[in-house]
Parts: structure tokens; sequence; C-alpha cells
């Protein structure tokens, strides 16, 4: 996912292993014709440390400065477990940004401006990833995103690692202009059913599409999208009972290639 406040500078919300198959998929973030080593990513957002979240991370290691906003303590896993810092900062500088969780924060520009985006994220969930060694973690590993633009005032959440819906991320969306919300699952067994393994989806730390349907149905915002789906979720098959009633609820299934204004 990448966001823009003027089509020039963006961010990325995570950094997917196959970034760069989505740089060439999207022309906007490819790199510009003027000079012969740049970038139009200002930055990433992390939500959490999840491999399919960061290790795009190390393809932007010749970006020559890397801005990264994310809670402090997943850097750490990052850092201890991925060995993150210690393998990307011999080739680009690192900066990073621990966003706010009271107020908001302005995203910065390359050129030490601000790109018109403000930031605050929503702690979630105190479970590190599964390759993590913290045994007790010093602050929230997962988090959403609330981010606002100047210019249009739009209201964006973004949450893709939704364990259960807090009383502060409920409101949160209340208010947004688009919402895009944990669709990993749709039932609470799914994954055992499918795969044989015993683990269900509060296990893994994400609230079923089935027990969620019903508040993204009474939302305000205008664009309501379910994303981060795996494979064993039946919403992704077009006809399934489960689909429709996702679309009938005024939710969209994601999928590659949706683009929205706000």
């Amino acid at each position: 996912m990448a966001i823009s406040a003027d089509g020039a500078s963006w961010y990325l919300i995570n950094a997917s292993p196959d970034l760069r198959a989505q740089i060439e998929a999207f022309p906007p973030l490819r790199p510009r014709p003027e000079s012969a080593r740049n970038t139009p990513i200002a930055g990433v957002l992390l939500t959490n440390g999840d491999l399919d979240h960061v290790l795009g991370l190390f393809l932007l290691r010749e970006a020559g400065q890397l801005r990264i906003f994310s809670p402090q303590s997943v850097l750490e896993v990052l850092a201890n477990d991925l060995r993150f810092t210690e393998i990307v900062r011999p080739f680009c500088k690192i900066e990073c940004y621990e966003p706010p969780f009271d107020g908001f924060a302005p995203l910065p520009a390359a050129d030490g401006k601000t790109v018109g985006l403000n930031v605050r994220a929503i702690p979630l969930s105190a479970q590190p990833p599964p390759f993590s060694s913290i045994e007790v973690p010093t602050g929230p590993q997962s988090v959403a995103y609330e981010i606002t633009d100047e210019r249009t005032k739009g209201r964006l959440i973004v949450a893709p690692d939704v364990a259960e819906l807090r009383p502060e991320l409920r409101r949160a969306m209340e208010e947004a202009d688009a919402v895009l919300f944990d669709g990993t699952f749709w039932s609470e067994l799914e994954f055992e059913r499918v795969t044989g393994k015993k683990r269900t989806a509060t296990d893994m730390g994400h609230l079923p599409v089935e027990m969620s349907l019903e508040t993204l149905r009474k939302l305000k915002a205008r664009h309501k999208i379910y994303f981060h789906i795996n494979n064993t979720n039946p919403i992704l098959t077009p006809g399934s009972k489960e689909r429709a009633l996702v679309e009938s609820a005024g939710v969209k299934v994601g999928e590659d290639g949706i683009e929205f204004e706000l």
C-alpha cells in the first residue's frame, strides 16, 4: 500500500518481500528520469514486524536515506532478530521515527519539508512476531495508523492485524473516510480446517471477518476494504457466499491495483 498527498512523495504502509514487483507495477513509485539514482518513496510506516511487512525494507537500502515510522518496540525486534540496522546501515542513512499515540505528527519529505500527511499510531497488540527472541516486549508490537490529509482533511485508517476491536480503534474507524481492515481469515477455525495445523485466527492475532463485518457495515466511511487476506479465506473466491455477504455489506474485497482519493 502506498499513500501520497501530492502524487510526488509517497509513503509505503509496510514493505512487502515483493516490493520490487509492486514498484514496477505502479509508475508513480518508479525512479524519476532527472537523475541517475532517486526514489519518490519518502519513507515507510510499519504496522508490525511480520516478515511479510518488513523484508522489503532491505530492497530500499540503495535509496541513500531510509525513513521508517514504527513503534520502538518493533524496531528492537528488527535490530535484534533480523540484524536489520547492522545490515542496511552500511548502504544508507536510516532515520527512525516513533509515531505519536496522542496527537498527530507530520510525515517528512526527502527535502526536509513535509508531504502534507499527518499520522498517529493506535496500539493493537503486544504479541511479537514468531521469530522474535524478545520474551517481554517493551511496547506495542502491532499498531494501526490513522492518517489525515492537510489539504482535503480526508481521514484514513489502516489496520492489517487486528486481534480485537478495542474502543480507541473503533472510535477512529467511526470518524474515518476510508478504512482498510484486517481480512486475514473468514472464520476462527479456517486455518486449522484447511491446513490441519491447530492454530486459530485468535492464536495468530486476527479477528475473523465474520466477527468484524457488522462493524464495517455500520461505518459511514466512503471506502471500506478488507485487505491482508490469507489464501485460505473464501472471500477471495468470486461467487462464494462469503464474498457475497461482504459485498452486500458495502465492503470491498481488496486486490492489487485499487486506487482511491479522499
